[in-house]
């Protein structure tokens, strides 16, 4: 790459003056602009230097990549006479000087404390979906497979035990995750959590009940009567409840001399947050809590198809937003109190508008001519349909708008039927095709009538509008490259089949989950990711270091096999500036396999707030027949992650056209 030539484009292409300030991260420009709408954003997609880019936070974050970037980053520096100023520098010029968004911040507050708590609620979803299929009669006959099989029952009285177990005692989950986030010690907020269920106290369930009947319990203390009153099913009381342990053990560290803080600051923080939680914080906030779920189930009620067609229309844009990370607590809510609420009516929406752009998206694939856009619809459609959109999203519909838009009101009309027949689930999961797992059997035949009515519509409309009234437009837009990528040449294969191996043990993840669009969308490549259980990074290949930045947060390595691996340690990381973490190498030093190229501290991180997951990517995908992540859940450091697979004889000119 011509490094000079590009940062001059960019800086026609965006212009000279509009530029406030600029960083640079491990794989892209991040720019505050004056005017947006100055950007000649045609130009800028075109540009072979760029492999893409987006919006966010006040930020216009232009896609390089690793080793390219910062030598782009330098020439701009020159060109415009800015100031070379920090990622972490450039969010404050971005905010200009507000403080954070609280909602935004709420949200991601909200995110970090249910996110890793969905495999559980997925699990118990699902087995609860099982036992359904156990006891649901007219499924394969008049009678439930229990009645006609009786010796199934007893494994039908299990998966119910096992479906029940994550809701009946999620205050521990809550207390263990809210806690850690907080900045507390998350053991202590797993037994307040366990203190709010004891057997012993009045099922959170049935406390309604025992007041109205008189039954409810009281312990006497000093003459004031507090009720022993559980908290199964419930949300609030224990987000609230954990912020406040963390906060008063916080308190109690700085005050308690270290000889005795061991001892005595569990103890303490213990017996104040819980006698705070029976006596004033939980039956406060349970009412609040409660209101807040009768308002949400009544207002969906209230407004019918109509609330679902809306809320179907809007849920694709939410996405964009971020917004739909807080939805996990509220659905959290809702099946836990599946008896009253009658399950969770996010989940059949949400289904209906991934699955509207998967479908958009796969529609895309016969309309473009560009062999690199026909590659990315269909393997981004697809995944949609499954319930991951932010490759469809961000790398195909948004790019050609008429898609997202048209998704949108395929989700609308089909999330009518949702309202109109009140498919609700009983469990989390993928938001898709596959989603009919989720939900009691008696809501299948409406969820397939309803995603196929998504599918067919956003599918058909996609196609017919690009065909008719776009088709000149993506003539346009691909000019050049469509001839080109349908040439086929014959050239001797340059690079040879290879596997990248795991730098740090963990639990191995899909790219598409990682919580940041460049990688989720695979605009940088494919690739694998690893949520890390240890802090020491080796090198997953054999080669040349080409990337090692001095905030040690990325690093990339071209494998003496041709590949070009970029290791990136945890999301918006670059912001700390190197705390937390060390680096023992540097640009141009030779590396083999299994050698250390760093450490990281994953519990700090954590405590900071950032996600430490691990993202390995090839970021010169496109010279490659097949990229693939070796789907496994648990991997040691070295283990087999990525498989490469090289082209043979021939190869599509359109590879050399991608950046």
């Amino acid at each position: 790459m011509d490094h000079e030539r590009a940062a001059k484009d960019i800086l026609k292409q965006i212009g000279r003056d509009n530029i406030i300030a600029a960083a640079h991260c491990a794989t892209r420009l991040r720019l505050v602009i004056k005017d947006e709408s100055k950007i000649d954003q045609k130009s800028l997609d075109d540009n072979p230097a760029v492999k893409g880019t987006f919006r966010v936070n006040g930020q216009y974050q232009i896609i390089i990549g690793p080793g390219d970037v910062d030598k782009v980053y330098d020439h701009l520096i020159k060109l415009t006479g800015l100031k070379e100023v920090t990622p972490d520098d450039l969010k404050k010029v971005s905010n200009n000087g507000k403080r954070e968004n609280p909602l935004m911040a709420l949200i991601k507050v909200l995110s970090d404390i249910f996110i890793p708590l969905i495999p559980a609620l997925v699990a118990g979803g699902l087995l609860m979906a099982l036992y359904n299929v156990l006891t649901s009669a007219g499924l394969f006959g008049s009678q439930s497979l229990v009645q006609m099989y009786p010796g199934v029952k007893g494994f039908a009285d299990m998966v119910d035990l096992f479906a029940s177990a994550p809701f009946t005692y999620l205050p521990i989950l809550l207390g263990f995750s809210a806690t850690r986030r907080f900045g507390g010690n998350a053991y202590l907020g797993a037994t307040m959590g366990m203190i709010m269920v004891m057997p012993t106290l009045v099922n959170g369930y049935l406390v309604s009940e025992a007041v109205a009947k008189g039954t409810m319990t009281y312990w006497n203390v000093f003459g004031w009567h507090i009720a022993q009153a559980g908290y199964q099913g419930q949300v609030l009381p224990v987000l609230v409840v954990a912020f406040v342990l963390a906060n008063v053990e916080k308190w109690l560290h700085k005050k308690i001399p270290s000889t005795l803080d061991f001892l005595f600051t569990p103890m303490i923080s213990i017996v104040v947050v819980a006698f705070l939680t029976f006596s004033i914080m939980g039956p406060i906030l349970r009412t609040i809590g409660n209101g807040l779920t009768s308002g949400i189930v009544a207002l969906y009620d209230s407004t019918g198809f109509i609330g679902s067609a809306i809320f179907g229309f809007f849920y694709s844009p939410i996405v964009i937003t971020g917004l739909h990370q807080s939805f996990p607590a509220i659905e959290t809510q809702l099946l836990a109190n599946i008896a009253k609420t009658g399950g969770d009516f996010f989940f059949p929406i949400a289904s209906m508008a991934n699955a509207a752009q998967g479908a958009a998206a796969l529609a895309v694939f016969f309309i473009t001519k560009n062999v690199k856009q026909k590659g990315l619809a269909s393997s981004s459609g697809l995944s949609a349909l499954l319930g991951i959109t932010e490759p469809a999203i961000f790398g195909v519909n948004l790019k050609m708008r008429y898609p997202f838009f048209i998704a949108m009101g395929a989700s609308s009309i089909a999330s009518i039927f949702i309202g109109l027949f009140h498919v609700r689930s009983s469990a989390l999961g993928a938001a898709g095709i596959i989603g009919f797992i989720s939900f009691p059997v008696k809501y299948y035949l409406p969820f397939f009538f309803s995603i196929a009515i998504s599918i067919i519509l956003a599918f058909t409309a996609t196609l017919i509008y690009g065909k008719m009234f776009a088709a000149k437009q993506v003539e346009e837009n691909e000019e050049g490259s469509s001839t080109e990528s349908t040439m086929v040449k014959t050239v001797p294969s340059s690079v040879t089949d290879e596997v990248v191996f795991a730098p740090v043990a963990g639990k191995s993840e899909s790219l598409h989950n990682v919580k940041d669009q460049v990688f989720s969308a695979e605009i940088m490549g494919k690739g694998a990711a690893i949520i890390p259980t240890e802090d020491e990074i080796v090198s997953p290949v054999t080669g040349t270091v080409t990337v090692a930045y001095p905030t040690m947060h990325a690093y990339g390595i071209k494998s003496d096999e041709g590949a070009e691996v970029l290791i990136h340690l945890g999301i918006d990381t670059v912001n700390l500036k190197g705390e937390y973490f060390t680096s023992k190498v540097k640009q141009g030093d030779k590396i083999k396999k299994g050698e250390m190229l760093g450490t990281f501290d994953i519990k700090a991180l954590k405590e900071k707030g950032y996600d430490s997951t691990v993202m390995i990517v090839v970021t010169n995908t496109n010279k490659y027949a097949e990229v693939a992540r070796i789907d496994t859940d648990k991997v040691a450091k070295l283990d087999p992650v990525i498989a490469l697979t090289a082209h043979t004889a021939t190869f599509s000119s359109a590879t050399n056209l991608e950046a």
